[in-house]
């Protein structure tokens, strides 16, 4: 199945990308508010003027003989990492954002007073994560202050 890919944003200029079967069903999720900013839940999200990319490597013509050497040559240079070093480069980029998860503190439902009061100088700035509801978020961010949602794949106390 092809997806189309677009670039969307929030109202509060949070650019993301959301994958849809096609035009048609992108805009009925809008619709339907389904369609969400990852970083502040917002709903309010306007599509992004992007560049399409076309698979069209099937369609080049193989160079002739004599300059196939070194057309070979110079694609080896600039080749993409294969299947299993981006395997591997993508599992090491997984544990380094583990990592950095589990040094934060877990201040659970606490989150959003938490970050308020870092946010105002009443305690000392520490990166923290916890759970906020959908409004909280809004409220954060209506305030100024920077959040970000941890997906469970990366917090390793939520992971099942």
């Amino acid at each position: 199945m092809a997806l189309k890919v677009f670039d969307l944003s929030c109202e509060h200029d949070h650019v993301f990308e959301g994958w849809f079967s096609s035009q048609d069903s992108f805009q009925d999720q809008l619709a339907r508010g389904l369609v969400r900013c990852p970083v502040c839940h917002s709903d309010q999200i306007t599509r992004r003027v992007s560049a399409p990319r076309l698979n069209i490597s099937h369609l080049r013509a193989e160079p002739s003989a004599p300059r196939a050497e070194s057309a070979a040559a110079a694609r080896a240079a600039v080749a993409a990492p294969s299947g299993d070093q981006m395997a591997r480069l993508q599992a090491e980029v997984l544990r380094q954002i583990r990592r950095i998860v589990r040094q934060t503190d877990d201040v659970g439902a606490r989150f959003a007073d938490e970050a308020r009061r870092m946010h105002s100088g009443e305690i000392e700035e520490r990166p923290i994560r916890g759970t906020a509801s959908v409004e909280e978020c809004r409220e954060l961010v209506d305030e100024g202050i920077s959040i970000m949602p941890i997906p469970d794949i990366l917090d390793d106390d939520r992971l099942q």
